[in-house]
């Protein structure tokens, strides 16, 4: 486990207040030439399709070789400093014609309220699970950390019914179609859309949880062959272009976590 001897060092590592991915489109225009990284974490196991899911999954996967969707874009900052998740899942709502705004969703997501416990010297011993609602401080003023997939999707249809989809999981074809289909969706990822290298454990109960700190969510609104496109809420960038091999590299490793609707 890393330690950090000081609470001001440590609350700018976690969550989305990773800093700002701006030069990142210089980096990857020579990323074809530069060696992948493979992603040491493994991806959960999956059960093989049966014949006739395999033939949907077919379907769904990309049906045109590019899309761009002109999503809003919002910014996080300065209210929610760890509220990417709610921020991302605010402009995929606003988009579908959802009246309702990052603030409203920072108040109704589900939260998990257990206190972060350290050593004396900064570590985390104990604090709350992602899976189950939002960890921490969403608007910074204290330690705050993220969400995952399954408080988001439940959100998700409290203003859309009945249509949120969850792509967790999914092959990222699938997740291209879903956007080449028309729909937005909310990705994990990392503050600089790169693998990530600051991960952190804590337990929960009997439960340990070990994810990186440099987690971050954004809107995918589009892609070509070789280019992904996203909203950042963290930078405030609109349809910023990445790389779209190195992104998949890193998704995977963040889980394959993404949130729609349908």
């Amino acid at each position: 486990m890393k330690a950090w001897h000081f609470i001001g060092i440590l609350l700018p590592l976690l969550g989305c207040s990773h800093g700002s991915p701006a030069d990142y489109e210089v980096h990857t225009q020579n990323a074809k030439n530069s060696p992948m990284t493979k992603a040491e974490t493994p991806r959960p196991i999956q059960k093989e399709a049966a014949p006739e899911q395999a033939t949907i999954n077919q379907q769904q996967s990309v049906k045109k070789n590019k899309a761009l969707l002109n999503v809003p874009l919002i910014k996080q900052n300065p209210e929610l400093k760890y509220g990417c998740e709610v921020t991302s899942l605010a402009m995929m709502l606003k988009y579908a014609g959802a009246d309702t705004d990052k603030m409203r969703l920072y108040q109704e997501i589900k939260k998990d309220n257990d206190p972060i416990k350290r050593t004396a010297r900064g570590d985390i011993l104990s604090w709350g699970n992602p899976a189950e609602g939002f960890v921490g401080d969403m608007t910074g003023r204290q330690a705050g950390y993220a969400v995952f997939d399954k408080p988001m999707v439940e959100l998700t249809n409290r203003y859309l019914p009945g249509r949120a989809f969850n792509l967790t999981g999914r092959d990222f074809n699938e997740v291209l179609g879903h956007v080449s289909a028309g729909y937005p969706v909310v990705v994990w990822t990392t503050g600089d859309y790169r693998l990530p290298d600051r991960w952190e454990s804590w337990t929960h109960g009997k439960e340990v949880i070990k994810t990186p700190l440099d987690l971050h969510a954004v809107v995918l609104v589009g892609f070509n062959e070789n280019t992904v496109y996203i909203n950042d809420p963290l930078s405030g960038r609109k349809q910023v272009p990445v790389n779209k091999q190195k992104f998949i590299e890193t998704w995977k490793v963040m889980q394959s976590r993404a949130v729609s609707y349908k």
